[in-house]
């Protein structure tokens, strides 16, 4: 390090973070230079350069600005991630997909939590847009929303604006927008379904209750739907459905609604996710009546906890981390086709079969 160095003292406050004229002047280069080599320019540098402007950065602790990155590549590091519940296992095994992905190649993930209210998630989307993230991934579900007079739904037009700039839109279920740049991520919400209520039919069940999120939900819709399909299908009958969000604590209440309707023994709930029928679960111990043989209760996902209650939950597994990573794909790849994503009914205790 040259004695002037200013990485190490900077007036009376003492150590100040290294900048990128520092870089330049520890490795001898033009500032120019310097950025192209550590923010990502598309024009060459010479191998000995960028090997001196490295070595400079790594010994002054440089971080490199995203901005200028951004504004150097056109594009930040960055891919942005919606969800709209970091505390719902279902996005935390999305996100730990779409991580893997990213570390492969060396970008940056973050995180924002839209709570499934478009307002927000339009203000989010208005933001990342002046970030310049690669790309962005919706991973929640979006409800059929349009304004007034059938008009399209407001954060259409922020995702068209950010395909339109050279960005990238990813959502889950379908496709967003118009935009050219836009993919979808699809899981068979409505096959998993339909198969689960076939296969609960066979065991015996003929009359069920449905927990699902506000109708227009489509994840919500289409595996309540698809399950109805498939029960009926094999003699049963879904009589009733209760509604609410995604949310254990949801579940629970829709359920406690249910008993206090009265549940006949040998009934049969269907959570539309995991969560939900935890949370159903909950309900109906707290209500003195037993998970299983008294009242059966299915749900959707796989999570972690499923298996972990006792009795352990039935539900269609979805390869949640591998969704992910294929969204992270579908981002980075020009090429890029979505590859299977099977899901599979898993019968476990909370359905013994009447």
């Amino acid at each position: 390090m040259t004695p002037e160095s200013p990485s190490l003292h900077a007036g009376s406050g003492g150590a100040h973070a290294a900048t990128l004229q520092d870089v330049a002047r520890e490795a001898g280069v033009s500032l120019a230079t310097a950025s192209r080599v550590l923010n990502g320019s598309a024009r060459k540098v010479a191998e000995d350069f960028r090997e001196r402007v490295e070595r400079a950065a790594d010994s002054l602790g440089y971080t490199p600005n995203v901005s200028a990155q951004a504004t150097a590549r056109g594009r930040s590091p960055v891919i942005a991630l919606l969800v709209a519940d970091i505390a719902d296992p279902y996005f935390g095994q999305i996100a730990a997909g779409v991580a893997r992905g990213a570390d492969e190649r060396g970008l940056v993930v973050t995180i924002s939590i839209t709570e499934r209210d478009p307002e927000r998630e339009n203000r989010i989307l208005r933001a990342l847009r002046g970030q310049r993230p690669q790309g962005l991934i919706l991973a929640a579900s979006r409800a059929d929303r349009t304004g007034e007079a059938g008009a399209a739904d407001p954060a259409d037009a922020e995702l068209e604006a950010f395909s339109r700039y050279g960005g990238r839109v990813v959502a889950f279920g379908e496709r967003p927008g118009d935009g050219s740049g836009t993919r979808a991520i699809t899981i068979d919400n409505a096959g998993g379904a339909e198969e689960l209520g076939r296969r609960m039919a066979a065991l015996g069940y003929r009359s069920a209750i449905g927990i699902g999120a506000a109708e227009g939900v489509r994840t919500s819709d289409d595996r309540l739907n698809g399950f109805a399909r498939g029960f009926a299908a094999g003699g049963g009958e879904m009589s009733r459905i209760h509604r609410g969000d995604f949310r254990r604590e949801s579940g629970t209440a829709a359920m406690a609604a249910a008993l206090a309707e009265g549940v006949e023994p040998g009934t049969l709930v269907f959570g539309m996710s995991d969560v939900v029928a935890l949370g159903a679960m909950s309900a109906i111990r707290a209500a003195g009546r037993a998970v299983g043989a008294d009242i059966a209760v299915c749900g959707f996902d796989d999570v972690s906890a499923s298996g972990d209650v006792t009795p352990a939950l039935t539900t269609v597994r979805v390869p949640l981390n591998e969704a992910g990573y294929q969204a992270f794909r579908a981002i980075v790849d020009d090429d890029w086709t979505q590859a299977p994503l099977p899901v599979e009914v898993i019968v476990r205790g909370s359905t013994p079969g009447l």
